[in-house]
């Protein structure tokens, strides 16, 4: 118990950079000056935190090394925090339902598509590799994804507050995990077809966890995604929402359970099995788009 506090203190107490300041400012550069040369402006910007931003340099050198089998140049440390720049200034234009402005490619959404022309609900299961922001906007401005998504807005609460302000619309579709009427908001909106969304690569302060192999080495992720849906009798799809530079966007989604049971005898083995499953599919896409993953604390400690 008290490891799984820790690692997930390790993520949910870091300091937010956004200042509303300064939030307001890259707002009024991506609409000014547009994208392209907005653009532009994140070389320095990334170049400041691979100078300053010590500890999320160093986990940037400790991951790239794992996912690339040999050692990490400062300049992969860059190119990784640049993209993560990229898709923060990308959020706001999606945001703004500006969606014309990206190439959006779209691999096995047959898979979602029949789950959502049977009118069943659904847990559609994500990471944080990539963006997404970019699945989220596609399925709300689109009106063709009934989707709702488990969030916690407590974390880096200026940048939720700020986002959240550019689209009333899609900022009701949050559902605030570990509240009394959360499990019972999913019920419903899992009978009234929805999909929701959730990540599944970090772990909550006072959720279950279970251990997995990633990347040759053990690490922790939540059980809660399991849980919920085995709890829901639902279908679970993965979904990964790659940026591929520039403005191209690859969104993938696999069936990774049509329901999960868990029996007594065997839960905390289904458990680990399942979760099992969702790190090796994420270590996958995680090896197509390296400089995707933006975990920034050190995620196998």
């Amino acid at each position: 118990m008290w490891n799984k506090a820790l690692h997930a203190r390790r993520w949910a107490d870091l300091p937010e950079r956004g200042t509303p300041g300064t939030l307001r400012l890259i707002f009024w550069i991506a609409m000014h000056i547009g994208r392209r040369a907005a653009r532009l402006l994140l070389y320095p910007i990334a170049l400041y935190f691979l100078i300053s931003a010590r500890a999320a340099r160093r986990v940037s050198y400790d991951y790239l090394k794992r996912v690339r089998g040999h050692s990490a140049h400062w300049r992969h440390v860059f190119r990784h925090f640049y993209c993560f720049a990229a898709t923060i200034l990308d959020r706001i234009y999606l945001l703004r339902g500006e969606i014309d402005l990206f190439d959006v490619t779209l691999h096995q959404g047959e898979i979602l598509h029949r789950q959502i022309q049977s009118g069943k609900g659904c847990i559609l299961l994500g990471s944080h590799l990539g963006s997404f922001e970019v699945v989220r906007t596609l399925g709300v401005m689109q009106q063709d994804v009934p989707l709702k998504v488990l969030m916690d807005v407590a974390h880096n609460e200026n940048i939720t507050r700020f986002l959240d302000a550019l689209n009333r619309e899609i900022a009701s579709t949050v559902i605030v995990p570990d509240r009394p009427d959360t499990l019972l908001r999913v019920r419903e909106s899992l009978d009234a077809g929805f999909l929701i969304g959730t990540l599944g690569d970090r772990v909550s302060s006072d959720g279950k966890t279970v251990q997995c192999h990633f990347f040759a080495s053990p690490a922790i992720f939540p059980a809660g995604p399991i849980l919920l849906a085995a709890m829901m009798h639902c279908p679970v799809i993965l979904f990964f929402g790659l940026y591929r530079g520039a403005n191209r966007y690859e969104i993938y989604f696999e069936q990774l359970a049509e329901e999960i049971i868990l029996p007594r005898d065997r839960r905390a083995e289904e458990i680990q099995h399942w979760m099992q499953r969702y790190a090796d599919r994420l270590a996958h896409y995680t090896r197509l788009a390296p400089y995707n993953w933006f975990n920034f604390y050190p995620f196998w400690d």
